[in-house]
């Protein structure tokens, strides 16, 4: 796993040992930056869910995003997480908070630019987690969220006024992309 785009381009990314992370592909990583790259969508502000070994974050970091914020339940992930800012010297621009999704998205009081999820795969609760944040103050009328999850298991076109605009399917990967409706 590398840094596949921006001043961090090529780097390793330390992956956590014995836990059943699954990070985005670099084929996955790429479309989804492309797509938000063709939006404009900003990235000042940026909230990267269950972050795994941080490789949605460190790719929005190396693109010029302002801040990251970090969220995964594993305290090996979240070890891993600061290890890779440290390489990369991003450690100044981001936090790592190591708790749920859940309860990160009622304890951080912020407005994101960019909401960026890549959560288990068998995953149960991705529903209702994008409904959480539907009615969160996470959530602005400018933010977009992207989350990833398996083809087989499609996700609701909406979940309040959080509206999906588009997918890009990849094998099994398939990214969604959200906004709020005007």
């Amino acid at each position: 796993m590398r840094i596949i785009s921006g001043i961090a381009k090529g780097r390793p990314i330390k992956m956590p040992k014995g836990t059943p992370t699954r990070p985005a592909t670099e084929l996955v990583r790429g479309a989804i930056f492309s797509s938000l790259a063709n939006m404009d969508a900003s990235s000042e502000l940026v909230l990267d869910l269950f972050s795994g070994s941080g490789s949605l974050g460190l790719e929005a970091l190396s693109r010029g995003a302002g801040w990251v914020d970090f969220v995964d339940r594993d305290k090996r992930c979240c070890a891993i997480i600061k290890e890779n800012l440290a390489s990369m010297d991003f450690a100044q621009q981001a936090r790592v908070y190591c708790l749920n999704v859940q309860r990160a998205i009622d304890l951080v009081n912020k407005e994101y630019n960019l909401i960026l999820m890549d959560p288990p795969y068998p995953s149960t609760e991705i529903d209702s987690i994008l409904q959480q944040l539907a009615n969160s103050s996470l959530v602005g009328c400018g933010t977009v969220l992207c989350t990833t999850h398996s083809s087989r298991r499609p996700l609701k076109q909406a979940y309040s006024s959080m509206k999906m605009f588009k997918e890009l399917r990849h094998g099994d990967s398939t990214a969604a992309f959200f906004m709020l409706e005007n």
